[in-house]
């Protein structure tokens, strides 16, 4: 498995380099100027500084290789110096700049991840911790009350937009009740119990409108797995050995369900950092995805592109993660 593993990690470098350019040559193509949104009075000699300033001036395979430099080299050293404290681990150079704020995009990544940790996060576990067993139970009882129920939840959590139910429970639960706030106050310190229910209280609906959507997802491959495996001849086979019920289910039936449901949660991890965009937005959160959406409004390439390869670099990692978990859950799966 390490060789396999290896072997993936080798071929990742050349994939993430050309996702790099992709994005970096569509942004180049892209309508817009970083120098738009500045006062008409600049003198266009001034205005000509400032793009030179911003590193506008050089072609662009040189400021792909600057930035590529900054990104693999230059900012790692950082984010290691801010882990461990250790200031001399930081290389000093120029950092990868915002065009918007002008300041280094890995601290403004790093003030707005745990907003989105804190939300997406905790409806993402949240989501699997009640999508497993309603997806268990409702295959184990097919057809009953339980599983009808679960079955008409988990249509309505999927098919039902987070920008439809977020604006819902706003209206009901905000306007009507007054039960929560209706914008997320991002600078709220939780450094007391009271500030921890004020922080509770106002995540409270947008993890849930997350949790739904996530949970419904979940629940129905989980469901449809469980019910594949359930007929299988090795079913019939440990029952005849009078293996009790709770292992047949809960050991072999699961294991091997697990497979699909694995590869679903392990591709959504990455989108607990990319943040979600629209719930993001109804709620007022400032995450990445916000600072996302206005880093694409403002023409902020370095911002952009940055958020898009990590956001790339965490795809193929949890594609890697969960082919490694095929053979945890699944003997007849080697790799070496």
């Amino acid at each position: 498995m390490f060789n396999y593993t290896m072997r993936r990690l080798l071929l990742a470098i050349p994939t993430l380099l050309f996702i790099a350019l992709a994005i970096f040559l569509l942004l180049e193509l892209s309508p817009g100027d970083p120098m738009a949104d500045m006062p008409l009075t600049i003198p266009p000699d001034v205005r000509e500084q400032m793009r030179l300033a911003l590193g506008l001036g050089e072609p662009w395979y040189i400021r792909f290789v600057k930035w590529l430099y900054l990104f693999s080299v230059v900012e790692p050293s950082h984010v290691l110096a801010s882990i461990t404290g250790l200031e001399n681990l930081a290389i000093d150079s120029q950092r990868i700049i915002s065009f918007q704020t002008r300041s280094p995009v890995g601290d403004i990544i790093a003030q707005r991840l745990p907003q989105t940790l804190w939300v997406v996060g905790l409806s993402y576990l949240f989501g699997i911790m009640v999508a497993l067993p309603i997806g268990i139970y409702s295959a184990y009882r097919q057809y009953s009350w339980f599983d009808q129920a679960g079955t008409f939840v988990s249509m309505v959590g999927f098919s039902l937009p987070t920008f439809f139910t977020g604006p819902l429970l706003i209206l009901i639960f905000s306007i009507w009740l007054g039960w929560f706030p209706i914008i997320y106050d991002t600078t709220l310190v939780v450094d007391s119990w009271h500030n921890f229910a004020l922080q509770m209280r106002q995540m409270a609906m947008p993890v849930f409108v997350l949790t739904l959507y996530n949970a419904a997802q979940i629940t129905r491959f989980m469901r449809a797995s469980m019910l594949d495996n359930l007929t299988q001849d090795y079913v019939r086979t440990a029952r005849a050995k009078g293996l009790t019920e709770r292992i047949v289910v809960l050991v072999h039936v699961l294991r091997n369900s697990m497979i699909p449901v694995i590869t679903v949660i392990a591709l959504g991890i990455p989108q607990i950092f990319t943040g979600a965009i629209i719930t993001e937005q109804i709620f007022r959160v400032n995450g990445l995805g916000q600072l996302l959406i206005t880093a694409i409004y403002a023409t902020d390439i370095p911002m952009v592109l940055t958020l898009s390869v990590v956001f790339a670099i965490l795809i193929v990692l949890f594609n890697l993660i969960a082919d490694l978990l095929y053979a945890v859950f699944d003997p007849r799966i080697r790799y070496d």
